[in-house]
């Protein structure tokens, strides 16, 4: 009777073991990223450390691109426009936005913005956590229009 119930504890636990990696399997796979993070961005149009994976560039049949910006703690843009407007997917962390003359907002993952046609904003990281966010652009009206850096008081204020 003792060896039946070793038995059946020992089967019990062959039977935990193995889903307990599952389930680090899909938390693993849950908790990663759902784009590659690319390359890093070295133009002035960013303060810090950015990187940018392009999705999908826009061409002759659709004029939106599509990119995946991952932003270290403190990154973030310059302000700027973009004349035919873009939508932020918020996909991980805790990052800004600001439209001029407005307040700053705090993004977390699963927050989608609109960005108005030719209303100077700017995105990125909180001070302290990575910000990953998917930028849909409309490019049909131009291409993004670069203005000054956001200075320092602008970010933390």
């Amino acid at each position: 009777m003792m060896k039946s119930s070793l038995h059946y504890i020992f089967i019990a636990f062959l039977f935990m073991a193995c889903n307990d990696g599952k389930e680090t399997k899909d938390l693993q796979l849950k908790n990663s990223p759902v784009f590659s993070q690319g390359k890093k961005i070295t133009s002035d149009n960013f303060t810090g450390t950015a990187y940018l994976q392009m999705l999908m560039d826009a061409d002759s049949l659709n004029s939106i691109s599509v990119g995946n910006v991952t932003f270290e703690p403190g990154a973030r843009s310059k302000w700027h426009i973009h004349p035919a407007g873009q939508i932020l997917l918020v996909t991980d962390g805790i990052g800004y936005y600001q439209e001029k003359g407005h307040p700053k907002k705090i993004l977390h993952k699963g927050d989608a913005v609109k960005c108005p046609p030719n209303i100077p904003h700017w995105h990125g990281a909180s001070s302290n956590t990575p910000f990953i966010q998917i930028a849909i652009t409309g490019r049909e009206k131009g291409e993004t229009v670069w203005l000054e850096p956001v200075t320092d008081e602008e970010y933390h204020k």
